[in-house]
């Protein structure tokens, strides 16, 4: 291994410990105090038609997915969501 390589055990061990200093005593990685929303892996890729297309439903799942406010009326949940997702150029 590299200098002082303790191995993946150890790097897995030091980085636990510290998250749980980070977070404050009694939220470690499993404890009840951690945050329940997780940013998804990948970024929409729907066009404008299909957002406006999509059925509320969709739009709902959509949003709360990634945190997002899911009131209002069908036409403001497509706008948001075409505001937050698409670019410009689309």
């Amino acid at each position: 291994m590299g200098e002082g390589g303790a191995g993946p055990a150890a790097a897995a061990a030091s980085f636990t410990n510290s998250a749980n200093v980070m977070a404050g005593p009694g939220a470690g990685l499993n404890g009840a105090a951690r945050c329940s929303f997780q940013m998804p892996l990948h970024y929409p890729r729907y066009s404008r038609r299909d957002y406006e297309e999509m059925p509320e439903w969709k739009l709902d799942c959509l949003l709360r997915e990634y945190g997002l406010p899911v009131s209002g009326d069908v036409g403001h949940k497509r706008s948001f969501a075409m505001g937050a997702f698409l670019w410009k150029s689309e």
